[in-house]
């Protein structure tokens, strides 16, 4: 049977990949190597990019949200130069999707507040 595939979760991601990357010692402390850290951490946002990629809406926590954006295609057509007044030839663009970054509200507030400038 296939495993069906759920929503994207940064966090639930990330914590399965630390979970399985922690040593217990012989003490009963839990270590976790500074590259294996750096490993899951790339993996999870890697992870986070293709299901974005796919038309999934994928949250980072705090620092915001990725999503993939339709791009219509555009004609080719005649243009001006705004600085010389030559006509142009602008090229068409094919249609295409890109990635779309959000912030979240509180991120904006705090580089909006001239406090921390």
């Amino acid at each position: 049977m296939a495993k069906k595939k759920g929503k994207f979760s940064f966090i639930n991601n990330l914590h399965d990949k630390v979970i399985a990357s922690a040593e217990v010692t012989r003490s009963g402390e839990v270590r976790i190597k500074r590259a294996a850290l750096k490993a899951a951490l790339e993996e999870a946002f890697n992870e986070g990019a293709v299901a974005a990629a796919g038309g999934e809406r994928v949250r980072f926590p705090i620092i915001g949200a990725l999503v993939r954006r339709e791009v219509k295609a555009r004609k080719a057509g005649k243009g001006v130069n705004p600085f010389t007044g030559e006509p142009t030839m602008i090229k068409a663009r094919p249609a295409s999707k890109k990635p779309r970054w959000s912030f979240p509200k509180s991120l904006k507030e705090t580089f909006a507040n001239k406090r921390y400038w």
